[in-house]
């Protein structure tokens, strides 16, 4: 059976940084076997927080902090929110290997030892001896979670296991954890918290100045703290009709422009592929993509979507058509000008030292801030809630506050097709309904919005157009029945 672990009057400053403590005398105490989560808006220090629980800070990254009482695990693992930063080897099998050789598991016994954590979360590959940068995100994801399971922890420590994972993958991960943990201690940080909570046995809010707002049985929290939840931008059940009740609904559907430009498509696909070592990992037969489109691309893990985005932006070796506002894309050079492209890491995209920076970078020579401030990115800087955040270096920012730089660095040029990959994951909800309201306004202007997500609440609500990948193969799902309607009526 683990230990209890906790802080006491726990005080925390990034160095070199002019805002105030991130964590102001926060105190608690985790029992042996309790399953925790801990909620707050993006910023608010839930990730440094499972650090500091497991001692990777201070003790391995240096941090100043005070507190009368650190209790951390003897025996524990850690799954973090970007698993490439997770892996020590470049084989799947060899990065189970890696866990089981220093547990001193006998070298015979290691390839069944592998195929069962493999099973566990749901990472099916023909091959387990492959390079782990020829998988997905999510499929890496999977990767990690296996590996740390490897471990056999008494204490599990989760920033965002499922961000990355589809409905079914979420689903498996879960069931898992259900499965091996009922004498683990879970210590969990998540936004998607629909299809877990009945795991939970108590929940941790923070406030976005890094204090412990309540704490208590999920059921006790979401009612009596509902008003401050909502307010911080946290996500509860129900967060998605209590937004659109209060803001009148999406405009998604509703058609802006009618003029005969609207009626030309922006993209035309003809036998387009993009392929990777010479094999096909994404595939579009014929399709046209109009002004005002939000398609959706949907799939399980490693099912080509985000080779279908890299494809269109040139960045895969291509065959076949891709035209965009009628001229065959080729040059990446030439779709940047007609193209804003967001990574689904989004510190693969980052180029200065500071926020401020990260958004003129992308403006437009003409557009460059000769002196002083620019209007156009001061608008950016407020509409993506970075203004405090300007003269921060993007990799200090937290997954949530990288992801709305990235987004806000492709929209800065106004770009007539946003392609976007989980722009959403790892934002509390004030970010991810502040950014899916900004999209809207653009889609209703005429902006091309082509989205790789998961989340079913976008594809429901938001989404005029639905493309699933299966096996690399894109093929057009009907949308509701009134996008349908909207998308035939626009057309006529």
């Amino acid at each position: 059976m683990s230990e209890r672990i906790g802080v006491t009057n726990l005080r925390l400053k990034y160095p070199g940084e002019d805002a105030p403590l991130l964590f102001q005398g926060v105190s608690f105490s985790i029992e042996p076997g309790e399953k925790v989560l801990l909620l707050g808006p993006s910023g608010s220090g839930k990730s440094t927080l499972l650090q500091v629980l497991s001692g990777i800070v201070p003790d391995i990254i240096e941090i100043p902090l005070k507190a009368e009482e650190i209790r951390t695990p003897t025996r524990w693992g850690y799954v973090f929110q970007d698993p490439d930063t997770q892996f020590c080897m470049p084989y799947v099998d060899e990065e189970i290997a890696f866990v089981l050789e220093n547990l001193q598991v006998p070298r015979e016994e290691m390839p069944a030892r592998i195929a069962y954590y493999l099973q566990l979360v749901g990472l099916d590959l023909a091959d387990t001896h492959t390079l782990i940068g020829q998988l997905s995100q999510g499929m890496k994801q999977r990767l990690a979670i296996a590996s740390v399971l490897a471990l056999e922890p008494e204490v599990l420590f989760l920033d965002e296991p499922t961000a990355l994972l589809d409905e079914e993958g979420t689903r498996q991960v879960w069931d898992t954890i259900r499965e091996i943990s009922s004498d683990m201690t879970l210590v969990i940080v998540e936004h998607k918290i629909s299809g877990m909570l009945d795991l939970i046995d108590r929940i941790i809010v923070m406030s976005p100045n890094g204090e412990l707002l309540a704490e208590g049985p999920p059921q006790q929290i979401f009612q009596a703290y509902k008003k401050q939840i909502a307010e911080y931008g946290i996500w509860y059940p129900g967060v998605w009709d209590d937004y659109e009740q209060a803001n009148g609904g999406w405009s998604a559907g509703r058609p802006v422009r009618t003029d005969a430009q609207s009626l030309l498509p922006v993209m035309i696909f003809r036998d387009y592929a993009g392929l990777r070592g010479g094999q096909v990992k994404t595939s579009v037969d014929n399709l046209q993509v109009y002004p005002g489109d939000w398609i959706a691309v949907i799939g399980a893990n490693g099912a080509g979507k985000s080779s279908l985005l890299l494809a269109i932006m040139g960045l895969l070796k291509t065959r076949g058509e891709c035209w965009v506002e009628g001229v065959k894309g080729s040059r990446i050079e030439q779709l940047a000008e007609q193209i804003g492209f967001v990574f689904q890491n989004p510190e693969f995209q980052f180029v200065t030292n500071s926020v401020e920076e990260e958004l003129s970078y992308s403006l437009p020579e003409a557009e460059q801030p000769i002196e002083g401030q620019s209007a156009s990115i001061e608008a950016m800087l407020r509409d993506y809630d970075l203004l405090a955040l300007r003269k921060r270096h993007p990799f200090q920012l937290s997954m949530g506050q990288k992801r709305r730089l990235s987004v806000a660095s492709a929209m800065v040029r106004g770009p007539r097709i946003l392609l976007l990959d989980e722009p959403t994951f790892g934002l509390d909800a004030h970010g991810t309904m502040r950014m899916l309201q900004q999209l809207e306004r653009l889609r209703a202007d005429g902006t091309v919005i082509v989205m790789v997500t998961h989340d079913p609440q976008i594809v429901e609500r938001l989404a005029t157009r639905v493309w699933e990948v299966k096996a690399g193969r894109v093929n057009e799902k009907p949308a509701r029945k009134e996008l349908r309607s909207y998308a035939a009526n626009l057309r006529i």
